[in-house]
């Protein structure tokens, strides 16, 4: 059996998660102790990797990921790194998200494999979670984020930022902590968690916890993990992320020599990709919380809970969104008193938009940070 202290490097068929004794790179680490959960229950000894951009002791942003993203927003692919930052171009010295200006802070969420506490981290007892790790909800990962922010000792964000899954989280804090955030910027998410995303969210779980290597989750110490059921998961969710014409356009009916259809290929290069640098474990964990949120559970329902933001908000959908359509995003933009109406984003490339059309969203980032 194989130890489960190894890092990814020693182990790449059982997980891309980021391993204590991998290179650090860029991130920072915040020890923020236990965070109660809402099922009652108590994850103990949570850390957050995190990075900063800027100056301590200006303005702050935050800026919230999506399902598979991490805490590299910004910075070249390098030990530590298997991807590039993901908004290169909207966070920095004189851009959107303007670092000469704004400290930026953007952590690895709760739950996830870059970092922070999640399956394939150590617990307590010096082994990894796996099957022990908790069931997450989106409210959940806000409050280790609030006891991140209070550990660099940030009250009261100038903005809030996330696109998708982000946005998800980006809701919770202007509903759950009102006081603490100034400015709302809110790109391809929704106010709950729709019918259709959870019957795609439970085939990607499914691709996961039926591949024969993933042990009810406790995989890490074994020769292999479910990087197969990762790899289909993967393929399930960039479909919905991409639009139809998009898929037709480049790809059409086109073979590659090996006579696949070039589509295919296309989404195997994706799902393999994804398994080089992101743990299934924390994929089911992400995605889980996902299917929770509900901002208006226990809140009286949707518009009674959006009615409890106080920041100025900018709302943002993508007009070929199929995984987060329109009027999802009209209906947060309808509901929350600080918005000033729905800004669509036009593009081709669906729910992933958000981070391909940098052009136009950085264009709304300047406009939900200006003074």
């Amino acid at each position: 059996m194989t130890s489960p202290h190894l890092t990814s490097q020693d182990l790449p068929s059982v997980t891309g998660a980021w391993r204590e004794g991998d290179p650090v790179g860029s991130r920072r680490f915040a020890d923020v102790g236990d965070v109660a959960l809402e099922s009652g229950s108590v994850l103990p000894g949570v850390r957050l990797a995190y990075e900063t951009w800027g100056t301590p002791g200006r303005d702050a942003v935050l800026v919230l990921h999506a399902l598979t993203g991490d805490s590299h927003v910004v910075g070249p692919t390098g030990p530590g790194h298997a991807s590039p930052g993901w908004w290169d171009t909207l966070v920095g010295p004189g851009l959107p998200i303007d670092t000469d200006r704004f400290l930026v802070v953007c952590a690895n969420i709760l739950g996830g494999c870059q970092g922070s506490t999640g399956p394939a981290s150590l617990a307590p007892d010096g082994r990894p979670w796996g099957s022990r790790f908790p069931d997450l909800t989106v409210r959940d990962q806000v409050a280790a984020e609030v006891l991140l922010a209070d550990a660099l000792g940030i009250e009261r964000w100038y903005a809030v930022v996330g696109g998708s899954a982000g946005g998800m989280r980006g809701l919770e804090w202007a509903v759950g902590h009102p006081s603490r955030v100034e400015r709302l910027f809110l790109l391809a998410t929704s106010a709950q968690a729709s019918a259709e995303q959870l019957a795609l969210s439970s085939v990607q779980q499914a691709a996961i916890t039926t591949d024969p290597h993933f042990h009810g989750g406790d995989y890490y110490a074994e020769r292999r993990g479910p990087t197969n059921g990762l790899d289909l998961a993967r393929r399930v969710a960039h479909v919905a992320y991409r639009s139809e014409p998009e898929l037709q356009q480049r790809f059409g009916r086109e073979r590659e020599p090996d006579g696949r259809f070039s589509v295919a290929s296309y989404l195997e290069h994706h799902g393999t990709k994804l398994t080089r640098r992101f743990d299934a474990g924390s994929y089911l964990a992400l995605t889980r919380a996902m299917d929770s949120h509900d901002v208006g559970r226990g809140r009286g329902g949707v518009a009674a809970a959006l009615g409890r933001v106080t920041a100025r908000t900018v709302v943002a959908g993508i007009d070929s969104d199929r995984l987060y359509p329109l009027h999802q995003q009209r209906e947060l933009a309808d509901l929350v008193p600080g918005a000033d109406g729905l800004d669509v984003v036009h593009s081709v490339h669906g729910h992933d938009g958000f981070l391909v059309e940098q052009e136009q969203v950085g264009a709304l980032a300047r406009r939900a940070l200006a003074e």
